[in-house]
């Protein structure tokens, strides 16, 4: 079975094309990132105008790479959600156009589902449940998966994602944009525990986030030594963000695996790529007896590979959507 994925979601314009639910014949992304560097963040009509260009092009090299046509494709799964609306509604347009004109079976996929999927491509499923932390520019949630597209969101953050406190710091520190992965290899010069920025909700007992205080406190500090007339070592500024972030993650995360009884750890979304979280996360699930996965780097961003993986288990458990189905841009995980 051969199934077409696209994601439109945000600012990355990603198709891909598997094979027998997780074999990848290919996996394309055109980003946009130096399209919105200028504007230090992604600006959604640039973001809409970028995806049009890109996506037929791309669907074109995704199914050449693949060596088959659209006539060879079982089904399309698209992101219906969450994301920008215009962004979304490229994407779905022509994932509509394809099954239609193609005959192949239609999804529409969460994208926060797709994320978690991404594990699946290179470790296959766990025997479930699961606990799946959920981080990415948007989002910073925690999930209970006690099985196959079955979700509880525990928590979530209250302000701020985590990626987009990662992004705003960077910012305020000239990394550029996107910052995250600026501030992760900058943070590996620093030292972690140079500075006691605070640990929002960690001792709350419940599951929720909050980073808004933090990067309020990391800007105060900046503004404070500056004041003083005392240089700001960024590398240990950047680390101890950093380490303030993942104290947290790492804590509840493990908590809520431990108090629900379950044997795996799921991450997923951008911030997965933080080196630190994957290393803390990892170690801590080993103390505890807890198996973690992650993607690889290259699938824990927005690609249409984790799409097409979610879309290709839902159309293998006779799940379809109507051709009626609209873009949601608060989409939430059920």
């Amino acid at each position: 079975m051969k199934v077409l994925g696209i994601e439109t979601s945000c600012d990355e314009t990603a198709v891909a094309v598997i094979q027998d639910g997780r074999i990848i014949l290919a996996n394309l992304v055109a980003s946009q990132t130096e399209l919105h560097a200028r504007f230090g963040g992604v600006v959604p009509e640039v973001a809409s105008r970028a995806h049009v260009q890109a996506l037929n092009p791309l669907m074109d090299e995704a199914l050449e790479r693949a060596g088959c046509r659209f006539a060879d494709l079982d089904g399309v799964a698209v992101t219906v959600g969450p994301g920008l609306v215009g962004a979304l509604l490229v994407g779905i347009a022509a994932a509509k156009a394809v099954a239609f004109a193609t005959g192949a079976d239609f999804i529409g996929v969460n994208h926060l589902e797709g994320h978690i999927y991404a594990n699946f491509i290179e470790h296959g499923p766990p025997e479930p449940p699961y606990v799946c932390l959920v981080v990415s520019g948007g989002h910073t949630m925690l999930v209970h998966m006690p099985g196959a597209h079955a979700y509880r969101v525990l928590g979530q953050t209250l302000d701020d994602a985590a990626g987009e406190a990662f992004d705003k710091i960077a910012r305020f520190m000239g990394l550029g944009f996107p910052g995250g992965p600026a501030l992760d290899r900058l943070a590996r010069e620093g030292d972690p525990s140079a500075i006691a920025f605070p640990r929002a909700m960690i001792d709350t007992g419940d599951h929720d986030f909050s980073f808004s205080g933090l990067k309020t406190a990391v800007i105060r500090h900046m503004k404070r030594e500056s004041a003083a007339g005392r240089d700001v070592d960024l590398a240990d500024l950047a680390a101890s963000f950093q380490e303030a972030i993942v104290d947290v993650q790492v804590s509840k995360t493990i908590a809520a695996a431990k108090e629900l009884g379950v044997k795996a750890v799921l991450l997923g979304g951008g911030v997965v790529a933080n080196t630190r979280l994957r290393e803390r996360m990892e170690k801590a699930g080993a103390e505890a007896g807890i198996g973690v996965l992650f993607p690889s780097l290259k699938l824990c961003t927005d690609n249409a590979a984790m799409i097409a993986v979610a879309g290709a288990s839902r159309l293998a458990r006779g799940e379809r959507s109507p051709f009626d189905v609209a873009a949601d841009p608060a989409l939430e995980l059920a």
